[in-house]
């Protein structure tokens, strides 16, 4: 058995979890922080659940939680920004500090980083509302979809949960694929389609130590792991572990590593990957507040490594009030 968890008096901790907000994936991570929020109390932990409002300060600073978690996706609980307050109230909290949290949700920034790392990633381009604007959209599409090739990948340069996110097969869908991907933010990435298995990796910190979960491999019933497929019950079908050859996933399990180390991420991360057909781990994008919903794919790694969920989550939070 895991020792109980407790505070250096001796005491069971008590963690403030952060849920909602307003991003357009509040749903999620509401229910992501009520998942989180049972599994440290069956820890032994005393837990208390709060929105991202105008509230939140004041109850926090009444409080004085010994550990604040995040569990908020989408900008608020991802761009860093949360964390800064956090830090600046002197809270101890799970998860990534902010440059970190940065890095991360920029998703060509990240790539960057990433490939500098020595990890494979997707060719790219990075196009701001204000390039078709200045340029005129049907010259600069011409010359994506010409530089690319089809099928394509376009998707808002920030954000989560494939919001935004579409596989284009011809010129005809990538205007429509570039405007709704504005509707998430003012930039869309256009980015060259890599044909493999799909497969994300989470990576936790327990007591002070890394951890690569077991790969997950993603299976959507109608062929794009999108939102609905990520939250409806039965809509994917998931392997865990993935179906991959030991060498593969070795090479898998150290790039997910290698990505986590180079974006300075903590205490948890899920990286997301196509293995293409030579079997080489082709990184996609790193998420700092991943989800923790009954679908989500690190409780699935999770339960794949024999972990229980509440020994995870209380080994998580004692990373961070060791830190």
């Amino acid at each position: 058995m895991t020792p109980r968890l407790a505070t250096a008096d001796g005491s069971s901790p008590s963690v403030a979890v952060l849920a909602g907000g307003l991003s357009h994936e509040r749903d999620v991570s509401l229910r992501s922080g009520r998942r989180v929020a049972e599994a440290l109390r069956a820890s032994g932990c005393e837990v208390t659940v709060h929105d991202a409002d105008a509230h939140l300060l004041p109850r926090l600073a009444q409080e004085r939680p010994d550990v604040v978690w995040p569990v908020l996706h989408g900008a608020i609980g991802e761009d860093g920004a949360l964390r800064d307050v956090l830090e600046l109230l002197q809270l101890t909290y799970v998860g990534s500090r902010p440059q970190s949290c940065r890095l991360a949700w920029d998703k060509p920034i990240a790539a960057s980083v990433v490939r500098a790392a020595g990890i494979a990633v997707p060719e790219h381009i990075a196009l701001p509302h204000a390039t078709f604007r200045d340029l005129g959209a049907q010259p600069v599409l011409a010359a994506a979809g010409a530089w690319a090739g089809f099928p394509l990948v376009v998707k808002p340069s920030r954000g989560g949960s494939a919001l935004g996110v579409a596989v284009v097969d011809g010129p005809g869908d990538l205007a429509r694929a570039v405007v709704d991907s504005f509707a998430y933010g003012d930039t869309a990435v256009v980015q060259q389609h890599v044909r493999g298995t799909e497969v994300a990796v989470s990576v936790v910190e327990v007591d002070g130590e890394l951890l690569v979960l077991p790969a997950v491999e993603i299976v959507a019933d109608g062929g794009s792991y999108d939102y609905t497929a990520r939250y409806t019950a039965g809509a994917t079908e998931f392997f865990a572990p993935a179906r991959l050859d030991a060498d593969v996933a070795e090479r898998l399990a150290k790039a997910a590593r290698g990505a986590h180390e180079a974006l300075g991420l903590r205490h948890l991360s899920r990286i997301d990957f196509i293995v293409d057909t030579e079997g080489t781990p082709v990184f996609l994008e790193a998420n700092a507040a991943p989800g923790m919903t009954e679908t989500s794919l690190l409780p699935q790694g999770a339960a794949a490594a024999g972990l229980e969920l509440d020994d995870l989550y209380r080994g998580i939070v004692q990373s961070a009030v060791s830190a």
